[in-house]
């Protein structure tokens, strides 16, 4: 049996570290998307304030799977 997969591109944030923006940002994306199977971080970025990184952020391509009801 084949699978129907949908990527959607979500954007999570942390002022800890990318690792923990991917996480938030599928455990957000979770609350309200069911079958995630995988994720791929497409880029990375974040925000500097005074010299020093203040915030990451992490966009990743979210795919999970369609079912069908």
């Amino acid at each position: 049996m084949s699978h129907l997969y949908k990527i959607i591109e979500i954007i999570g944030n942390s002022p800890i570290s990318y690792a923990e923006a991917s996480k938030a940002a599928i455990a957000e994306a979770a609350k309200t998307v069911r079958e995630i199977s995988w994720y791929e971080v497409k880029n990375m970025g974040g925000k500097v304030k005074d010299g020093a990184v203040v915030n990451f952020q992490v966009k990743l391509e979210v795919a999970f799977k369609v079912i069908e009801e």
